[in-house]
C-alpha cells in the first residue's frame, strides 16, 4: 500500500456519504475501485445485527384423545408409557413400538413423534434405560395392616376445566387403615417436587418424624413416583417405597376407590369453569370426605370419626389384607 492511500473502511465510508447524497450505488463503487459484495459484506460486519426471530409452532395441547373422542392428559399418557417399560415383555420396546401399543391397548389416537417426545422428557429412551438404577425397584408386598400409619397408598386424578380447556391435577396419599387423605397436591402441573412435600406434610401431621416405626408408601409406576428426587427424599425421610406390578391396580386399591367416590360424587356433578372453582370445590369435597362422608367399611364413620372411635376404644380396629 502506497503511502496516504486511503484504506478500504476510508473508501467504503467515503462511498456511504456519496450514497447518502442521492449518487448511485454502483456509480460510486466503480469510482473508488470498491466491489459491491465487498462494500455490502463489510456492511455486514460493522452494522448491529437484527434480533434473531424466535418462530415456535402451534402450542402443544396438552393431551390426546382416544377413537372416541375423550381426552386423555400427557400425563397419563406417561404414565402408561412407564407401566409399558415397566412390564417384562415390553420394557424393549422403543418408541415406535410404544406409540403402537398405545394405539392398542388405550385405543389413542397419537403418532409416534409425541411418544417420543414424552419418552425425551421422562429420559426413557432406550439409551437412558441402559444406565444403572441407584435406587432399584422395590414391589409391593402382601401386608396386613392392622393401625394408621402402616401403609398408605399414593395416586393422581385428573380433572377437566371446561371453561378453560385444560387439565388440573390431584395428588393424594390415603391411609389405608383409617381410609383419611392425610395430604394432597392441586395443581395445574404435578411434578416429583410436589409428591416430596406432600409426602413430607403427611409426615407432619401425623407427627411421624420423631417416631422409629413410620409408614410404608405405595405407588404405581408413574413418573412421579419412580423419579430419583423422590426415591432420594425417602431416603431422607426414612420411609419405604413400593410400587405395584404393572396392570395391578387392585394393590392400590384404597386409592383407586377414594379415586371413583372423587369422580361420580365430585367431577361428574361440575362442570369447572376456572381452576380457582375446580380448587375450591375439590378441596372442600376432601374436607367434608375426611370429617362427615361415611364408610360402610368403617363402621359407617367418617376417617376421623373412625381414627377418635379406635383412640377411645368404642369400636374394635378391623384388619385389612392388602
Amino acid at each position: 500500500m502506497k503511502k496516504n492511500e486511503p484504506t478500504l473502511a476510508d473508501k467504503i465510508a467515503l462511498a456511504q456519504d456519496y450514497i447518502e447524497q442521492g449518487h448511485p450505488i454502483a456509480l460510486v463503487l466503480r469510482i473508488l475501485e470498491v466491489g459491491r459484495s465487498t462494500y455490502y459484506a463489510h456492511l455486514n460486519r460493522t452494522e448491529q445485527q437484527p434480533e434473531p426471530i424466535h418462530r415456535s409452532g402451534r402450542p402443544a395441547p396438552g393431551y390426546s384423545c382416544t377413537q372416541e373422542g375423550k381426552r386423555i392428559s400427557d400425563e397419563q399418557i406417561s404414565e402408561w408409557i412407564m407401566e409399558l417399560l415397566a412390564d417384562e415383555y415390553t420394557s424393549v420396546y422403543g418408541y415406535r413400538k410404544l406409540a403402537k401399543m398405545l394405539r392398542r391397548e388405550h385405543r389413542l389416537v397419537i403418532n409416534k413423534k409425541k411418544v417420543y417426545r414424552l419418552c425425551k422428557k421422562m429420559n426413557v429412551l432406550r439409551p437412558q434405560r441402559k444406565l444403572k438404577i441407584k435406587h432399584p425397584k422395590r414391589l409391593a408386598n402382601n401386608r396386613v395392616v392392622t393401625a394408621s400409619n402402616q401403609l398408605w397408598e399414593t395416586d393422581i386424578k385428573y380433572g377437566w376445566i371446561e371453561g378453560e380447556q385444560r387439565f388440573f391435577f390431584l395428588m393424594s396419599i390415603i391411609d389405608v387403615f383409617d381410609r383419611a387423605i392425610v395430604a394432597y397436591h392441586h395443581g395445574l402441573s404435578c411434578e416429583a417436587r410436589d409428591l416430596v412435600q406432600i409426602t413430607q406434610e403427611a409426615l407432619m401431621k401425623r407427627q411421624l418424624f420423631d417416631k422409629a416405626n413410620r409408614p410404608v408408601i405405595r405407588s404405581d409406576n408413574g413418573p412421579q413416583f419412580i423419579s430419583h428426587r423422590f426415591a432420594a427424599a425417602c431416603e431422607r425421610f426414612e420411609i419405604v417405597h413400593e410400587r405395584i406390578p404393572p396392570k395391578t391396580p387392585n394393590k392400590n386399591a384404597h386409592i383407586e376407590s377414594f379415586h371413583a367416590i372423587l369422580e361420580s360424587e365430585c367431577y361428574q356433578r361440575h362442570d369447572f369453569e376456572s381452576y380457582q372453582q375446580a380448587y375450591e370445590i375439590v378441596s372442600g369435597f376432601i374436607h367434608n370426605y375426611n370429617r362427615k362422608r361415611i364408610h360402610g367399611s368403617i363402621y359407617d364413620m367418617s376417617p376421623y370419626e373412625y381414627s377418635e372411635a379406635i383412640q377411645q376404644g368404642s369400636v374394635k380396629p378391623k384388619v385389612i389384607k392388602v
